[in-house]
């Protein structure tokens, strides 16, 4: 009988595991899909990169307002209906966009983005909150390939968008499309998720107690601040590369297109090794690394002078920009007892970045061109290195864990 339960329990987690993989994946190319293409939205609402980044700050101020409500969210209806929810409302905010370029209304477009961004931010929470009690249960590190996951499907995303803009096809044509795959995934993949219940007795009477203090908690808030800083060259590359290859090197935008699926296709290949890389070398000497990278990548691709150097750099800013949230997020839960509320703020702050930083590039952008306003970047990254340090493996007794 126990053996059975056991056999129950081992496929339960197998199948909450590919699960969590899927809604990263889906999770990836939703947001790809619109990445990779924000040249024909800017070209069909004729608006110039300013207006463009005020139309993605409509998603940042989205997102933002939701991410402070998602732990409660999460905690009172669980990851897997939180997920059902967000991927839902995104969908519907997928074909209010539609919608809106069809009528060429930029009102239409920036309420439809602001929906999206809250639609995304809940879903962004949950399914790290997801993934973080899967490792857990699994007892090896796995948030990397979860990541992986986000990326490998940010590639589909924009292999798709490059093709789809090749052939012609509109973009709310697109985007009716993808809503639907949202839709579908939403109804079904999350059945198959751990049930969240059983944390919320724990966490529910004592959370309002460990809230605030891991917003005071000093390694927390240093490790935000990394991952702040980090996830800013991933937000960057996520929603301007594209535009700046078009802008800055003249290319068509497919090929803008196909740049941008570069550089995806690098950070989903450095998260699936990046496990192991982080066992042999550490966790602070590759969030070093990766800072490195990110910014001789990032220079590279600003300052080539033909498509081909900006596509090395391209890779390498991928590469550099691929791990820094995962050991963020593995950062925050060294102390499985205050692992919920601390990587809580962490993917707040992170989000923060990833979501706000890029509008306001678009703004800088307006006054030297958005392909040299990514040097920008430089700085954030030079912080985020200094500050390595505080992602270092927290060691925490079991018992003084208990106790405490």
């Amino acid at each position: 009988m126990s053996t059975n339960t056991g056999t129950e329990q081992q496929a339960g987690l197998k199948a909450a595991a590919v699960a969590t993989f899927v809604v990263f994946g889906i999770n990836g190319l939703v947001f790809a899909s619109w990445a990779a293409r924000i040249p024909a939205v800017t070209q069909t609402l004729q608006i110039t990169s300013g207006q463009m980044g005020t139309l993605l700050l409509c998603t940042a101020v989205g997102s933002l307002l939701a991410l402070p409500t998602a732990g409660l969210v999460v905690g009172r209806i669980g990851t897997a209906n939180t997920v059902r929810f967000a991927g839902l409302l995104a969908a519907a905010a997928g074909v209010g966009i539609a919608m809106s370029l069809l009528a060429t209304s930029i009102p239409g477009t920036a309420v439809s983005l602001f929906f999206f961004g809250i639609g995304i931010g809940l879903w962004d929470v949950a399914q790290n909150i997801e993934g973080a009690d899967v490792e857990h249960k699994l007892r090896r590190t796995v948030m990397p390939q979860f990541h992986a996951a986000f990326s490998g499907g940010a590639f589909v995303g924009a292999l798709v968008g490059a093709g789809l803009s090749t052939l012609g096809v509109d973009l709310p044509l697109h985007l009716l499309v993808i809503a639907a795959v949202v839709v579908l995934v939403a109804l079904t993949v999350p059945r198959y998720f751990l049930p969240h219940v059983s944390t919320a007795p724990v966490d529910g009477e004592p959370k309002q107690a460990k809230g605030p203090s891991a917003w005071r908690d000093s390694r927390t808030l240093l490790i935000g601040v990394v991952v702040l800083g980090a996830t800013l060259t991933e937000g960057a590359g996520n929603d301007w590369i594209a535009k700046a290859s078009v802008d800055g090197l003249a290319t068509s935008e497919s090929t803008g297109a196909l740049m941008f699926a570069l550089f995806v296709l690098a950070m989903t290949a450095m998260r699936f090794l990046g496990g192991r890389v982080i066992d042999k070398y550490g966790r602070v000497a590759v969030l070093r690394a990766s800072m490195a990278a990110a910014a001789a990548g990032l220079g590279l691709f600003v300052l080539a002078s033909n498509i081909w150097l900006a596509g090395v750099g391209a890779a390498l800013w991928g590469i550099g920009a691929a791990l820094a949230f995962p050991m963020g997020m593995s950062a925050a839960s060294d102390d499985p007892k205050h692992s919920a509320a601390r990587v809580s703020v962490v993917s707040t702050l992170g989000y923060i970045s990833f979501l706000a930083g890029p509008p306001l590039l678009g703004y800088l952008g307006d006054l030297t061109g958005i392909h040299t306003a990514l040097l920008a970047i430089m700085a954030p990254i030079l912080v985020a290195l200094l500050l390595a340090g505080a992602a270092r493996p927290l060691r925490v007794e079991p018992e003084s864990a208990e106790g405490q």
